[in-house]
């Protein structure tokens, strides 16, 4: 009887080892998260940029960016979805920064990035000028190391 005790407290001590070695540290994944996303929003970004930020995402990402993208719907073309637009994008800023104000991490499945960006730049698909500055909110679902839902809020 105390073999089995002792094999069964070993195998548990064992397992929450493992699991505890494997709890993704959301505070630095937001680091990383918010440093890769700001990014591909730069003058210079390129597809290696993208490919890094988008490296961080399941390939059924959903997601939203609100009024313009409501649907936050997982798909199984999400990443790929999210590469056409965000390369559409690519490059059209002149000028952009972005700070880090806020991180807000809950358990260990959800991540609140909250930052003030300015942008200046020509709009790829009217060849307008744009020029602003807001502060965003960016709520990240994460399953298994990766962010599987976006969520976009201004302030």
């Amino acid at each position: 009887m105390t073999k089995l005790l002792t094999f069964l407290c070993s195998i548990l001590l064992v397992y929450s080892a493992i699991a505890a070695e494997h709890k993704l540290d959301l505070n630095a994944f937001a680091d990383t998260y918010f440093n890769k996303m700001v990014a591909t929003q730069l003058p210079d970004a390129t597809e290696k940029e993208l490919e890094a930020y988008l490296a961080l995402l399941t390939d059924d990402v959903g997601h939203s960016h609100l009024p313009w993208v409501v649907d936050d719907s997982r798909t199984p073309t999400g990443k790929e979805d999210m590469r056409k637009g965000m390369m559409f994008y690519l490059g059209a800023h002149s000028e952009y920064n972005a700070q880090l104000l806020n991180v807000f991490t809950f358990n260990h499945s959800a991540i609140a990035i909250r930052y003030k960006n300015y942008a200046k730049g020509i709009h790829p698909q009217n060849n307008q000028a744009i020029e602003y500055s807001q502060t965003m909110m960016e709520v990240l679902e994460i399953e298994n190391g990766k962010v599987a839902v976006i969520r976009k809020y201004h302030e």
